[in-house]
């Protein structure tokens, strides 16, 4: 069976915040396994943290969906060089700290990223992105989707996704988790 884990973004999100919930009743309505655990270190979001307890707790392999949002984005980017996965979408990822110290010392970007083996152990990679998002600038997901050549979809008016509900995912969603 798949399985969706959603993991959220750094900062203190939880399972609870902008659309996860919406997410998660939807998809569980349609029959997936689905889980959105706050995550430990939900602050600081350390990948020496996140990526071991993606692999031992949440138990995410090639039967799994992750869907991560900014940080959980670029957590399950880092995940899945090293480990197989069915597929996941990235919505507000990036693919550098931005000049931001607290991203520095979260540990995603000091290695060189292996855009050949997050392509390689997973099916398909679907990326969000909107052109007025505050915190991201929409050139690092452009970037992203030419290294992964993702299905993109690219936003004008959801900033950094903090909605409620994310307009359009649900219908993509389906169409690759139907596969």
């Amino acid at each position: 069976m798949k399985k969706i884990v959603i993991i959220h973004g750094n900062g203190g999100c939880t399972k609870s915040h902008f659309w996860i919930p919406w997410l998660k009743a939807a998809l569980k309505q349609k029959g997936f396994s689905v889980a959105a655990p706050t995550m430990p270190d939900n602050v600081e979001a350390k990948s020496s943290v996140w990526l071991p307890y993606m692999r031992d707790v949440l138990k995410c392999d090639a039967n799994t969906v992750v869907i991560g949002h900014s940080s959980g984005a670029v957590a399950a980017m880092r995940y899945a060089e090293e480990h197989q996965l069915l597929g996941s979408v990235l919505i507000g990822a990036c693919y550098t700290d931005l000049g931001h110290e607290s991203e520095r010392l979260a540990g995603y970007y000091s290695a060189p990223w292996q855009w050949d083996k997050i392509k390689k152990n997973q099916r398909w990679t679907m990326l969000l992105a909107s052109t007025d998002d505050p915190y991201i600038p929409v050139s690092e997901a452009r970037f992203i989707h030419d290294q992964l050549g993702s299905d993109y979809v690219e936003f004008t008016e959801q900033g950094h996704f903090m909605d409620t509900k994310i307009p359009d995912l649900l219908p993509l969603l389906f169409t690759r988790l139907i596969d």
